[in-house]
């Protein structure tokens, strides 16, 4: 192993260490990481920034200041209301109306899009029933995840493998999709164990729940039509963005400055409300973990995964999807499933139908993003809203919940791929 590799892998490792003891700020740890590899010679700037992704920061920003917009309007309070009196002002079936919107939402959208039109809903509905909105937020996190593992323009990871193997939606829809219904429900029968049995919330704040008026908590009704509008407009850009050639921070980014435009909002007001904190962490964490791929470390990691298995098919399906899993807890999942893939056509064109392989990459990448507050973009985002408005998720109270369930998750992709392909 190189001096450089080590360099890397020490870097790495401290900046884990720090977020996840949180020692230090996480956006202060992902920073200084990235500069400790620019100054030490690993990277240099120019090439420490071409591992920053910026379709997902364009994403990010865009659709925050898109929902600094929209929210204005009094939309979220008026499907909170909705949502409250569907669900009779009673906590435990309102969390799980949620989760499964949330769910719906990130098999269509992407999973930030999803949390950042979810989570103001949430804290106005919480609020009025005057309960601790973490519950809530922890299981929209691992709905997110879990939804956006379904489809093929669900999560990043799912695009990259679709588009290398030429998988259709279709096919996403009856592979991982079918196998996200039973994580889903399983996910949701142990959230009653976890959180629904101890929900409680007083009478008195039920019935005023449902004495609301829905009607009333819409602020702006010109804002409101437009943002109606837009929102279909984004959701149908989402949907259809191979189709019509823009990469997804395109569309986010034009719909917020179609929103600036026509929403006659203050713009420093809105600008304020991005969570330039977050940006900055993403920005940092990239680049640390571009590190490990400048280096070949990453590289040198996923050929290991292959020699260990000997070309035995059902182990090989097992090792990527448990591995992709652990690392996607603690990594980025984009430049490792972007490692494998490679590989993966490598093994294809020696003769080895690789179908179940990429389905394995998909569910293990994807779901390993519950595993920790840091293994996905809507982990962060969320968690990020919820610190700000005073109700911490720390690194440790989400990996006590989040990690196990992630592997509950995995046991049972692990059953369906047994059962599908073996």
């Amino acid at each position: 192993m190189t001096s450089t590799q080590i360099i890397a892998i020490v870097i790495f490792l401290v900046t884990m260490a720090a977020i996840m003891t949180e020692k230090l700020h996480r956006t202060v740890a992902a920073v200084a990481g990235a500069l400790l590899l620019i100054l030490t010679g690993v990277l240099s700037v120019e090439s420490g920034f071409s591992y920053v992704d910026l379709n997902t920061l364009g994403v990010l920003i865009g659709m925050m200041l898109f929902v600094a917009v929209v929210k204005n309007s009094g939309i979220f309070e008026y499907i909170a209301i909705k949502a409250a009196k569907i669900a009779k002002g009673r906590p435990w079936p309102l969390m799980v109306l949620f989760a499964l919107i949330t769910a719906v939402l990130s098999a269509f959208l992407d999973n930030v899009t999803t949390v950042l039109l979810i989570g103001p809903m949430t804290l106005a509905i919480t609020s009025m029933l005057r309960i601790n909105p973490i519950p809530f937020f922890m299981t929209q996190i691992m709905a997110s995840n879990i939804g956006g593992t379904a489809t093929l323009i669900g999560d990043p990871p799912n695009i990259m493998i679709g588009s290398a193997a030429g998988l259709s939606f279709t096919d996403f829809i009856t592979n991982t999709g079918v196998a996200v219904l039973f994580v889903l429900a399983a996910t949701i029968v142990c959230f009653y164990f976890i959180y629904g049995r101890k929900l409680h919330v007083e009478p008195e704040a039920m019935d005023s729940i449902l004495q609301l008026d829905e009607n009333k908590a819409i602020k702006d009704r010109s804002l409101l039509i437009k943002s109606v509008v837009m929102i279909l407009l984004v959701v149908f850009g989402f949907v259809f963005h191979s189709q019509l050639h823009l990469e997804s921070c395109t569309i986010a980014l034009t719909a917020a400055a179609v929103m600036l435009l026509i929403g006659r909002q203050d713009v420093e007001e809105i600008v304020a409300g991005v969570e330039w904190t977050t940006i900055l962490f993403f920005t940092g964490l990239f680049i640390v973990v571009g590190g490990l791929q400048e280096t070949g470390v990453i590289q040198i990691l996923a050929n290991g995964l292959m020699d260990l298995t000997e070309g035995h098919m059902t182990l090989t399906i097992l090792l990527i999807l448990w591995v992709s899993a652990i690392i996607s807890s603690f990594l980025d999942n984009i430049p490792f499933v972007a490692t494998l893939i490679p590989l993966i056509l490598t093994m294809q064109s020696s003769g080895v139908d690789v179908t179940p392989l990429w389905w394995a990459v998909s569910l293990g990448a994807c779901l390993g993003g519950n595993g920790t507050l840091i293994g996905a973009s809507a982990n962060v985002v969320l968690s990020g809203i919820s610190n700000r408005h005073g109700f911490p998720i720390t690194f440790a109270s989400y990996f006590k919940v989040g990690f196990p369930l992630m592997l509950v998750s995995v046991a049972i992709s692990t059953v369906f791929l047994l059962l599908r392909f073996t």
